[in-house]
């Protein structure tokens, strides 16, 4: 992977499940409703001053949308945001940068 750019993807880990449910509650208020089902299928990161994720999340049986959620450095002592997000997704829409 060259530096900045998008790593291949990956199939989700506990680790980045971790960080969609983190920011579940921000991508919820964005969205102004509630999702039962939130559960992270892939991923990609970018590092840059810390790492941007492009995660994959199911939101219902045939829905999907992406996330774009910033990790900063560990010193930063910061928790994840959301930084962007892209809805109406499918579960064979590729993860691009967004």
């Amino acid at each position: 992977m060259m530096p900045g750019g998008l790593s291949e993807t990956k199939p989700a880990t506990p680790e980045v499940q971790h960080l969609v449910n983190q920011v579940k509650t921000q991508f919820e208020s964005r969205e102004n409703r509630t999702f039962g089902v939130f559960k992270a299928v892939v991923y990609r990161t970018q590092v840059v001053a810390g790492i941007n994720y492009f995660i994959k999340v199911q939101v219902s049986a045939d829905s999907y949308v992406h996330l774009r959620v910033f990790e900063g450095l560990p010193h930063e002592n910061q928790g994840p945001s959301l930084v962007s997000f892209q809805t109406g997704k499918t579960r064979d829409d590729p993860l691009t940068y967004f």
